[in-house]
């Protein structure tokens, strides 16, 4: 059956057209003496009619460079006087932004020169066939919010407990400029709720990476890009925005315990300035997010084989404060070379206070109450040096850069253990520091019908954790679960990569091979897990090969293989207590999940609009899930991450997009698709060793968005985005299905200049996360009615 789905999966493609423009360069010499010819007139008209496009002169060294050229098929003209004129086809591609013509010889007799065609490589939306962009700006319904926030509007992309997914899978690699940082995770992606997204250019959504990009991430990568303006002199854009949440309860609390935050303020300043002269291009941005927010607010019932039921709520009011800051400089040495030195600041405050009632079936009896208080500080800095040469071919070049990060993660966690007889107070404090270091050397050389490019890279990770729990009367804590343990990571990689294109025919073939070694060191003290690790060496190969049918229509085929690699957080050996009766606990003997993708499809484009789809089967071995289970004599649950079977997620996308009219535009997008895990059987060692069991789990599941764009007069602008997220497979259970009414209006002021917003996220409150999960001897059912619905205003200047 799986071999069929592979066999049907490749008789379709995705294809996505370019606007790209191109610079095309190359030399004229004399043919006699091959010597270079000085002020030799190159000209570049139109295949089809034969219109003049743009014209130059060659230099002292017989080189021309024709800028801004867009894909299409054209004839290259070169004239000298009292020489033969020479008229040569040029093809002119999409994938590449640079494209190198074999030098073209010119003689005093008549001379005929065989046919040349030229390749390219557009790294943009269309070109590469692997990446979307989208600009924030053009997503004004989601203006004055996270990162997270700005991406549920996006084609392909849901949001699912904090964490983006893509095609109904979290296991995504987020980039910051085309970087790993500790903001966004070097493993599991984190921390995108936090981040503001004002000073945010544009958002790529990779989902069939190449060899150059780590191997991580087996649903591809989201690459996160800074504003940075080049314009010479002095320019910027400064803005500030706020807002409210939870505008009202959707679900009362449970008896005697404290109010659920409603009406939680936001405020979102942001500066983004910039000065270019000469050779120094200066740059700084700076945001700063203050929320409160219904963090959490879940409502528990759980189900025992003894007959045993436990009514509980898990309720969660946060403060965050978040401020990020990025600065740094371009100097252009001379016409080849150029130094880039950048640094990053990072801080997000967060303070929790928790309430976790848990009561008997009618709420007659409460048996506890669990009230705590998180105080947590998260510091991150990032230091980058960059160095680019470029050869005299435009678009041959090569790239070095050292990036370091440090991230400090202090936590403190106090907790009030209440029960009928008698009151516990329980405290620990985790502090964890981490370092990276990362360098890299990259190379692109274009050839005749394509490039080719290469590099290598080297990381270097080290992250000591100490854990110190601190006991009260008849404390709940583990306290010889505590201590230090330190994770140690080294990763060697190199990659090459080869792009060929003819009129008719892309392909893209390239392999990364990564050795990874990792150790993670655990105090003798501690009373389950022991030191270990474990290391590999993998190759990751990719393939695109694509077939262009006319200038409307491509179909494409891809391969990848990628990993996921366990985070620090996945391996981290402490219990953690936010939720007093279901422990998340790490593993550290957790492995690597390596999987490989396949995917086809199709587009075709029509004057103001496109249809596109792609067909795609991805397939794991050693699936990471978390696996909640329970101990003989305890209702505890223990959610413990595991390598399980082999899971597959195989679906179709599709995306209508249509400019109906000056006035108005859409983009319709319809995600299907079917997830699968296999029977397992794992051995928790936590808290003590026990067996767990599942059979397989299957499900059909997508999701469907309509995004809306309006343009009326007076440069005012309407845009909504309606969300539908069909029931879908979770670790041991379903999730059903949400909705949600996403709208936004924008007010361009100032003669361009200006920009004054309103929108609101959620605006019919139906955003409601309901999930059944099944154990060994219990199940239980909840709704997390968290805060979802935000009504934002905001101002911004283009300086």
């Amino acid at each position: 059956m799986r071999t069929c789905i592979l066999l049907c999966l490749l008789v379709l493609i995705f294809g996505l057209s370019s606007f790209a423009q191109v610079t095309i360069s190359g030399t004229v010499i004399e043919k006699s003496t091959q010597s270079p010819l000085e002020y030799a007139t190159v000209v570049l008209k139109t295949e089809k009619d034969s219109a003049f496009v743009q014209g130059t002169v060659t230099n002292t060294e017989g080189r021309y460079s024709l800028p801004n050229v867009k894909p299409g098929s054209y004839l290259l003209l070169v004239t000298y006087l009292g020489y033969e004129q020479v008229l040569q086809p040029l093809f002119v591609g999409s994938l590449s932004n640079f494209l190198e013509v074999p030098a073209l010889e010119i003689a005093e007799v008549s001379t005929s020169l065989e046919g040349v065609e030229i390749t390219a490589k557009q790294d943009e939306v269309g070109g590469k066939l692997d990446k979307k962009t989208f600009n924030l700006e053009d997503n004004f319904s989601q203006s004055g919010g996270s990162v997270l926030q700005a991406m549920q509007n996006l084609p392909g992309v849901t949001v699912q407990d904090g964490k983006v997914q893509l095609r109904g899978n979290d296991r995504v690699a987020v980039l910051i400029d085309g970087k790993q940082t500790a903001l966004t995770g070097f493993g599991s992606q984190t921390g995108l709720d936090n981040i503001p997204a004002s000073n945010i250019e544009r958002i790529e959504i990779i989902n069939n990476p190449s060899a150059k990009f780590d191997a991580n991430g087996n649903a591809g990568i989201i690459n996160i890009i800074y504003k940075k303006n080049k314009k010479e002199g002095f320019n910027g854009k400064v803005g500030l925005a706020g807002g409210l949440g939870a505008l009202w309860v959707r679900q009362a609390n449970l008896p005697d315990i404290r109010p659920q935050y409603v009406r939680t303020p936001k405020v979102n300043p942001s500066v983004s300035l910039n000065y270019r002269k000469n050779k120094v291009n200066a740059f700084i941005q700076a945001d700063y997010l203050y929320t409160e927010t219904l963090n959490k607010n879940e409502f528990v019932t759980r189900y025992y084989d003894d007959g045993t039921i436990i009514q509980q709520q898990s309720k969660r009011n946060r403060n965050t404060h978040f401020l990020t800051s990025k600065a740094g400089f371009d100097y252009q040495i001379n016409d080849h070379n150029m130094l880039t030195i950048s640094g990053l600041y990072g801080m997000e405050k967060i303070i929790d206070r928790g309430d976790e009632p848990f009561f008997n079936e009618n709420l007659t009896q409460r048996l506890r109450l669990w009230q705590f208080l998180e105080d947590e500080l998260k510091t991150t800095v990032v230091a980058t040096a960059s160095f680019q040469h470029k050869f005299r071919e435009p678009g041959h070049y090569f790239n070095t850069g050292f990036n370091y990060t440090y991230h400090r993660e202090n936590e403190k966690y106090f907790f009030d253990n209440i029960l009928p007889t008698f009151t516990g107070h329980d405290a620990f404090k985790l502090i964890s520091d981490e370092n990276v270091a990362d360098f890299n050397f990259d190379y692109v050389r274009p050839l005749k019908y394509g490039r080719v490019e290469g590099g290598v890279k080297f990381r270097r990770r080290i992250i000591p954790t100490d854990m110190l729990f601190i006991p009260g009367l008849n404390s709940a804590l583990d306290t010889n679960a505590g201590g230090w343990a330190t994770y140690k990571e080294t990763i060697p990689a190199v990659y090459g990569n080869y792009v060929y294109e003819s009129k008719k025919v892309e392909a893209e073939v390239g392999l990364r091979v990564e050795y990874v070694g990792l150790r993670y060191e655990v105090n003798p003290g501690h009373n389950t897990y022991s030191s270990g690790g474990y290391n590999y060496t993998q190759p990751f190969p990719n393939v695109r090969l694509a077939w262009k049918i006319n200038d409307r229509h491509k179909l494409s085929v891809f391969f990848n293989r990628r990993v996921d690699r366990p985070n620090e957080v996945d391996i981290r050996i402490f219990p953690k207590y936010d939720d007093a009766e279901i422990i998340k606990v790490g593993n550290p003997n957790l492995r690597p999940q390596f999987t490989n993708s396949v995917e086809l499809g199709y587009k075709t484009t029509w004057e103001g609009g496109y249809f596109y789809s792609a067909a795609y089967h991805r397939f794991a071995n050693g699936t990471i899930t978390r696996i909640s289970s329970t101990v003989p004599g305890s209702t505890l649950i223990y959610a413990i991450f595991q390598n399980v079977n082999k899971s597959y997620n195989t679906g179709l996308e599709v995306v209508f997009s249509q400019d109906v009219s000056k006035i108005f535009s859409f983009n319709l997008n319809g995600n299907v698709y079917r997830n699968q895990i296999d029977s397992f059987t794992v051995v928790n060692l936590y808290p003590i060793t026990h067996t767990f069991s599942a059979p397989t789990q299957e499900i059909w599941s997508g999701n469907a968005r309509l995004n809306g764009t309006f343009h009326f007069p007076h440069q005012w602008d309407v845009q909504f985005s309606a969300i539908y997220l069909a029931p879908d497979l979770i670790p041991q259970g379903t999730m059903q299905a949400r909705y949600s009414l996403n709208l936004g209006v924008k007010k361009t002021l100032q003669k361009g200049n200006g920009e004054l917003f309103l929108n609101a996220n959620d605006l019919l409150n139906t955003l409601v996360i309901r999930q059944r999960i099944q154990g060994d001897g219990f199940y239980y059912t909840s709704q997390n009615y968290y805060e979802t619905q935000v009504v934002r205003v905001g101002y911004s200047y283009k300086l």
